[in-house]
């Protein structure tokens, strides 16, 4: 097995392409070893030490590490237990498979506006962002406001700010002239 590695525009995340779907759909986000306990895999990671987030897409998966180590101590390491795993038969999650590609659900007067987000989110935003190892979920929509949850490589990342204001803002009120502005939230 021949894993391949990604630098993402975050310098603490590196995005690992196992060369096989990682989950069959949506998306899982650990923060913690202690939110890992339902994936073998993110626990392996975790297990590995100096980790501060594991995040899986349909065929990749990111980590991200404690700003205390260098990627070359740690990234061996992180490949060993990615490849055991894989090569264990171990489920990637136990009981569910991940998060839907997920968005909060709406209803009410804004619901049009909603549904034209969330569709510029899954068919513009959400495949680049995936190709930088991360994922982005609707939250909400408030007095032209557009709430944004930024997963993976995205969370933390020096460019993220910019990623949200400059891409995803001017992208939503090209096309939505009611959105206002994007901000981000926690989950």
């Amino acid at each position: 097995m021949f894993i391949q590695t990604e630098s993402t525009p975050n310098p603490a995340t590196l995005k690992f392409l196992p060369g096989q779907t990682v989950l069959d759909a949506g998306t899982a986000d650990f923060t913690t070893a202690e939110a890992a306990i339902s994936s073998p895999l993110a626990k392996r990671i975790f297990a590995v030490g100096n980790v501060s987030g594991v995040f899986f897409g349909n065929d990749f998966v990111t980590v991200t590490k404690d700003d205390a180590i260098d990627w070359d101590h740690i990234k061996p390491a992180l490949l060993g237990a990615i490849m055991e795993h894989f090569q264990s038969g171990d489920p990637v999650m136990e009981g569910e498979s991940g998060s839907p590609a997920g968005h909060a659900a709406h209803d009410g007067p804004d619901s049009d506006i909603v549904d034209q987000i969330k569709e510029l989110l899954d068919t513009r935003v959400r495949p680049a962002v995936a190709q930088d190892g991360g994922d982005i979920t609707f939250h909400g929509f408030e007095k032209g406001v557009v709430f944004l949850h930024m997963q993976g490589a995205c969370a933390g990342c020096p460019s993220s700010t910019l990623t949200l204001k400059m891409g995803i803002e001017n992208l939503l009120r090209h096309y939505i002239p009611e959105v206002l502005e994007v901000r981000p939230v926690a989950a």
